[in-house]
């Protein structure tokens, strides 16, 4: 008998408790954590990200969150357990409720830490551990929207069970919470200075202040209000979700879709003051190379939120994103105050036209990136808005210096070479440029870079030419480092050049540009024209020659200086030969771009 028993004062393992320790713990949830490797390169979203992990693609093709946790009847959410498929719609409150406490007491450590540096190891672990907490519990929400979540018509007057009235009401209380929640945390523009320095953080170790953390916190329940509301109107089926205690205190109607709509442009709007405050130490010549984001984060979530939009565009004839970001900068661009519903944007903005150039193309350049992460051929364009600033640009009432035309027509290559280029655009700049053909286009600043625009030689010419026919990879220093190196006349070509060569087959549009170039010279212009203009007409007709009909356009070159008179000066006839030279190697070689 005494051999059934063992000496052991250790109680037995219940089955229950075997069977859990035989479960492996819980993958932690997509979060914001810019946290980089030196081993990944340049432009990489981060790892433990919403697109690298494949949330936005689950998102928008309606797949399960998570599907391999929450499988079990109990989770821990906040240290205690629950009934998985229950606890959402009996404790919204309770859970909502422990919700906030967390982030106030991640909150209350922020506050902590600035006062004691001694515990920056322990204070970052249990930064770390809230911040894992709360994310965790915003992914249940989801996953249980996914699952659980059944539309539920209203309730008759027979007899329910408690849950399932519950139930019918848990769309609306989720509404409310989530309304609490936007109220709690604020925007992003609104967070203590102290806080929004953790963007700077650079070089991202193991141990991060708890500021940091609160920060990405945020990031994580912004972005994910945004999935929730978005999750919550598919699952209604079209059903309008009311937050039902909200009206009836205040008077309010208060929708999934309008809470949707409010924090969706709050953030827009947030996010591009996160940009003008970057662009206030932007210079022109690093234009392209300094980012509108102070974080991979920040990056990450304009394209999350790029996705987003497009995919409601599709599924619910919704606006698209570039819809609402021109009803967010137009108003910039223009000087008026901003729509009601993008009510705090910064007013201060030294530039506001050479702003909306900046943060437009750097958006262009995150639209390459697919739900996935990778680089996408398909392009969502927005050529209404970038032509709409060309005309701004080149109006002439704004007076514009050529080292801001440069910029925005720098700028408007880059976006040529991003989607396809646009002929309205080449014709607007075209009208600019026929206009200012005499002119030396250069930046009294940047000293003798740029400057040698007078070729030597007629191959001198022919290379200058290639140079504007082949414009240099996105991303490369040959174009990033452009605005030191061409002017603005010389990065137009560029864009015609592109444009050009769309269309091989001498199309309508091509016809149509060639047909716009050849009708702004006439006998008197080219009487009047300087040395720098009879130069900048060669390039021009050179660069056309290579991408469209050789003989016509060395035909219609040779014609129109003939208009030039017998007596001009020696400087315009060396020009003259060495134009027509070039055009006759271009023969002889027979080159096409």
């Amino acid at each position: 008998m005494a051999d059934n028993f063992s000496q052991s004062l250790t109680p037995p393992v219940s089955p229950f408790a075997a069977d859990s320790l035989c479960e492996l713990p819980p993958s932690q949830p997509p979060c914001f954590c810019c946290a980089e490797s030196k081993e990944e390169p340049a432009g990489t979203l981060p790892a433990d990200g919403y697109i690298a992990r494949g949330a936005l693609k689950r998102l928008l093709l309606r797949l399960d969150p998570a599907p391999s946790e929450y499988e079990t009847d109990i989770v821990e959410i906040f240290g205690f357990p629950w009934v998985t498929e229950m606890a959402l719609v009996e404790s919204t409150k309770l859970l909502f409720g422990l919700f906030r406490q967390k982030i106030y007491k991640l909150e209350t450590l922020v506050q902590s830490s600035s006062r004691d540096f001694g515990q920056v190891g322990s204070l970052h672990y249990e930064a770390e551990d809230i911040k894992l907490q709360c994310v965790t519990f915003l992914q249940y929400i989801k996953v249980y929207l996914h699952r659980y979540l059944i539309p539920s018509s209203v309730l008759d007057g027979g007899s329910s069970h408690p849950f399932e009235e519950l139930e019918v009401q848990f769309p609306s209380v989720l509404l409310e919470e989530l309304l609490g929640v936007t109220l709690l945390i604020g925007r992003l523009k609104d967070l203590p200075a102290n806080i929004q320095s953790a963007f700077t953080i650079q070089n991202h170790g193991k141990i991060n202040p708890p500021s940091w953390h609160l920060l990405h916190l945020h990031l994580d329940i912004h972005w994910s209000i945004l999935e929730i509301l978005h999750m919550l109107g598919l699952k209604m089926q079209g059903q309008v979700v009311y937050a039902h205690q909200f009206v009836n205190l205040t008077g309010e109607n208060l929708t999934d879709a309008s809470l949707f709509e409010e924090h969706l442009c709050s953030l827009l709007c947030d996010l591009t003051g996160l940009a003008m405050g970057k662009y206030s130490k932007v210079r022109p010549t690093e234009a392209l190379t300094i980012q509108h984001y102070p974080c991979s984060c920040i990056k990450e979530l304009w394209i999350l939120i790029i996705h987003l939009l497009e995919n409601r565009s599709k599924v619910l004839h919704t606006q698209s994103f570039w819809s609402y970001m021109n009803s967010l900068l137009r108003p910039l661009v223009c000087g008026k105050p901003a729509p009601e519903q993008f009510s705090g944007m910064p007013t201060h903005c030294k530039d506001p036209l050479g702003f909306t150039w900046w943060l437009v193309t750097h958006i262009a350049i995150l639209g390459k990136y697919n739900r996935s992460g990778a680089i996408q051929a398909e392009r969502i364009e927005n050529w209404t808005l970038i032509e709409e600033l060309l005309k701004i640009t080149c109006n002439p009432k704004g007076n514009l210096a050529e080292e801001q035309v440069r910029m925005h027509v720098h700028f408007c290559l880059s976006v040529c070479m991003l989607w396809d280029p646009s002929t309205v655009a080449v014709s607007t700049l075209w009208d600019y440029y026929s206009k200012n053909l005499n002119g030396s286009f250069t930046v009294p600043w940047l000293g003798v870079a740029g400057l040698g625009t007078l070729c030597k030689s007629p191959l001198a010419l022919l290379d200058q030419a290639r140079s504007c026919s082949s414009p240099s990879p996105l991303h490369s220093p040959g174009h990033t480092q452009l605005y030191r190196t061409a002017n603005s006349f010389h990065i137009f070509l560029r864009i015609l050049a592109l444009c050009l060569s769309q269309d091989r087959a001498g199309g309508v549009p091509q016809r149509q540009i060639k047909g716009r170039i050849y009708s702004k010279f006439s006998s008197k212009k080219m009487q009047e024209m300087s040395e720098a203009g009879l130069m900048n007409f060669l390039l021009l007709f050179i660069v056309v020659a290579r991408q469209v009909e050789l003989e016509d356009v060395a035909g219609r070159a040779c014609e129109l200086l003939g208009f030039l008179p017998s007596n001009c000066p020696p400087g315009h006839r060396t020009l003259i030969w060495r134009g027509q030279l070039t055009l006759l190697l271009l023969f002889q070689v027979g080159e096409r771009a």
